[in-house]
């Protein structure tokens, strides 16, 4: 693109196409190469690997213009919210869910009990109890929706709260990704992503993002990463680029088939409950579509099955893979409580799903099947 005005002008699916591309010039490459240098001639501005990359800056570049910040790419999402913490001052106060993405809450607890922080952890459908924790602390960080119970927050008066209180705001976008929300232009200070997901979408690869308006801060975490040493490979950079060209149409199918899925288990009398806030019955529908253009591909269940149950059904799939990731073209489906390190908030029998881009009565007859194979009733 020519002028970041004219790609702001631009619609997602667009974006998705047409950011991140070399210079237009006779037999010039349609897509950047795949810059496998550690190494660099003195006088330009990258001097050592562990500063820049030809690859790592295209990247950075689309996924600026999808999240409306300036983009730094980590080796994976938990280096890009380690990058995060690395900046607070010793003993920061840091509000957070209490029952959100493990590898967060878990980090988060460790350095508690190291008294290297102090965590507010919160209730993330409490919007009084948030708001609560806020006064007094340095930063919030906060994932919607919430992983594994899909709970949605109000991003915008949180994060408008957390502003007027002199708090900074870090979201994890990951699960919503910019096609359905943008915290950066709710207000918030960093975006993050685990790159892994939806963006890439393939399941080929590890990275992660952070994206800010903030100069200054942006600067604090490139030193955080370049010192960290917390870098993308050149080849995962390229692969997640190609896999952004298809994010608008995955992320758009995959959405149309969590919700019809999302219907069709809440009607089954196999299952107790169903969490996806696009369903009109769930609790955090109408916060979901006060902000959010769209409700995700992820739906959280809970068959009537004991926890040995559960895992035969995930195990017993053949379409849906049984299997600890999501946001890929193919659907995922896990028992979360399979993990020790998961809250304790959690059903033993949910189900997190990640609903892929198949066909959906395809979806539907392997859900079926792998109920009746688990004998649930």
């Amino acid at each position: 693109m020519n002028s970041d005005h004219e790609r702001e002008k631009l619609n997602t699916e667009t974006k998705v196409v047409a950011v991140g591309r070399p210079a237009k010039k006779p037999d010039g490459g349609l897509n950047p190469p795949i810059a496998l240098n550690s190494t660099f001639h003195t006088g330009g501005p990258i001097g050592y690997a562990r500063s820049g990359n030809e690859t790592w800056s295209a990247l950075e570049d689309a996924i600026s213009s999808l999240e409306g910040g300036k983009t730094l790419i980590f080796s994976s999402g938990m280096a890009a919210i380690g990058a995060i913490l690395s900046i607070l001052p010793s003993k920061a106060i840091i509000v957070a869910a209490k029952n959100g993405y493990q590898g967060t809450t878990n980090i988060l607890k460790n350095l508690q009990e190291s008294e290297k922080l102090i965590v507010r952890f919160v209730d993330p459908t409490n919007t009084k109890e948030i708001l609560a924790a806020i006064p007094g602390s340095q930063i919030i960080h906060l994932e919607s929706p919430v992983n594994p119970l899909l709970d949605i927050i109000d991003l915008p008066q949180v994060i408008k709260f957390a502003k007027e209180s002199g708090a900074g705001v870090s979201i994890d976008n990951t699960f919503a990704t910019p096609m359905n929300q943008n915290p950066l232009a709710m207000g918030a200070d960093i975006c993050m992503h685990s790159v892994t997901k939806y963006l890439s979408g393939h399941s080929d690869v590890l990275l992660g993002s952070l994206s800010t308006n903030d100069p200054a801060l942006y600067s604090r975490l490139e030193q955080a990463r370049k010192y960290g040493g917390a870098i993308a490979g050149p080849f995962e950079a390229w692969l997640a680029l190609r896999g952004i060209r298809t994010f608008a149409i995955r992320m758009q199918r995959s959405q149309e088939n969590a919700l019809e899925l999302a219907k069709r288990l809440a009607s089954d009398p196999r299952v107790s409950k169903v969490r996806y806030p696009g369903l009109a019955s769930d609790p955090n529908h109408l916060v979901a579509k006060s902000f959010m253009k769209g409700f995700g591909a992820m739906i959280s269940f809970e068959p009537k099955g004991t926890p040995d149950q559960v895992d035969l059904m995930c195990d017993s799939s053949k379409l849906i893979t049984n299997a600890t990731s999501l946001g890929g073209v193919e659907s995922i489906w896990e028992r979360r409580r399979r993990w020790e390190t998961e809250s304790e908030t959690i059903p033993v029998n949910l189900i997190r799903f990640s609903v892929g881009i198949e066909n959906v009565d395809d979806l539907w007859a392997d859900i079926q099947s792998a109920l009746n194979a688990a004998k649930i009733s």
